[in-house]
Formats: structure tokens, C-alpha cells, sequence
């Protein structure tokens, strides 16, 4: 199994890229990449984009179409993987728990999405057999989003409410407990 980060963005709303930003003493990008390993991805992938990143325990995977949006780091990232089932996290949520990452990639299903409160969120499982049909679709900031609604009667819903939070991080301020 294979992790990828998304951490191409320039962080517009927060003032400067997210990934190399400290919270609790650690870059959000090596949090993400701990998150990763410690729920069983033995290969974590990171796309960076609008700043470039040196990340230890990581293959990154430069975008030079960042500014397209999330759709793009999706399409390089898994480009890059190739075949294997992916679970992808954002950069930018540091407090999604590596438990999540586990049940999500346990799922029993090559669609795989993380619900807290019923609503989904991170992290997503993509299976290898889907990968062509999300690179078609993403595009600008919705990432899987629309292939995973198209093939909703397929996506396994994984209650992850007790392991963490997906709330993610905006503005500098949102790193505040």
C-alpha cells in the first residue's frame, strides 16, 4: 500500500505554502508522512509544488502545475505510483489519526472513504483499478471528488469519528488547539 501527500499549494489563504509550516515542533508534511507510515503504508509519495521539499522517509514528486489546483498534484502523484492502491491525505490535516488510515485502507473495497459524522473526508482510499479514471477526472481543486461521486454505489464509507479530526488548517490561526 502506498501513501501520497498532497502538498503542491501555495497556501493562499494561510499566507505562504503549508507543507514546511511547524505544528507541535514537526513540518505538516513529515506529520503527514508519519500518518502514513504509522497506519501501514510501507511507500509514502509526497507532490510538492509551490515550494520545494527535501522529505525524509518520502519519494517526492515535483508538480510543475501546482497553481491548476489539486486536481493536478492528484494526476502526478498517481502517475508516479503506478499500480498500487493509494491512500491520500492532504498536507494540511494534522490531526486525522493513523487509525483512520488503517480502517480506510481494511475497507474491503478499492473506493474507500474516511466519514466522521457521517460526512466524508480524508483519508481516501484509491484502488490501482481506479487510478485512469481519477486522473480523467480530477481537475482544479476537487481532486477525486467527482469520480468518487460518479461511482458512489462502489465507495465504502468507514466511520472514523474516534480516531481523530479532519478538520484542516486555513489560516495560521486553525494551528491553535
Amino acid at each position: 500500500m502506498t501513501g501520497l501527500v498532497l502538498a503542491a499549494g501555495a497556501g493562499r489563504r494561510f499566507g505562504r505554502p503549508k507543507a514546511p509550516v511547524e505544528f507541535d515542533g514537526t513540518r505538516l508534511v513529515d506529520r503527514a508522512v508519519a500518518l502514513l507510515r504509522e497506519g501501514g503504508c510501507d511507500r509514502v509519495v509526497v507532490v510538492s509544488g509551490a515550494v520545494e521539499l527535501a522529505v525524509p522517509g518520502a519519494e517526492v514528486v515535483p508538480n510543475p502545475l501546482w497553481e491548476t489546483g489539486m486536481g493536478s498534484s492528484l494526476r502526478a502523484g498517481l502517475t508516479a505510483i503506478g499500480e498500487d492502491d493509494v491512500v491520500v491525505v492532504p498536507v494540511d490535516m494534522p490531526w486525522l489519526g493513523a487509525e483512520a488510515v488503517r480502517r480506510v485502507a481494511a475497507a474491503g473495497s478499492s473506493l474507500a472513504v474516511a466519514t466522521y459524522g457521517g460526512i466524508r473526508a480524508h483519508p481516501v482510499l484509491l484502488g490501482a483499478d481506479h487510478h485512469a479514471g481519477v486522473i480523467d477526472s480530477a481537475s482544479g481543486d476537487a481532486g477525486a471528488r467527482h469520480y468518487l461521486r460518479a461511482h458512489s454505489h462502489l465507495v465504502a464509507e468507514v466511520p472514523c469519528d474516534d480516531t481523530g479530526s479532519p478538520r484542516d488548517v486555513d489560516r495560521p490561526e486553525d494551528l491553535r488547539p
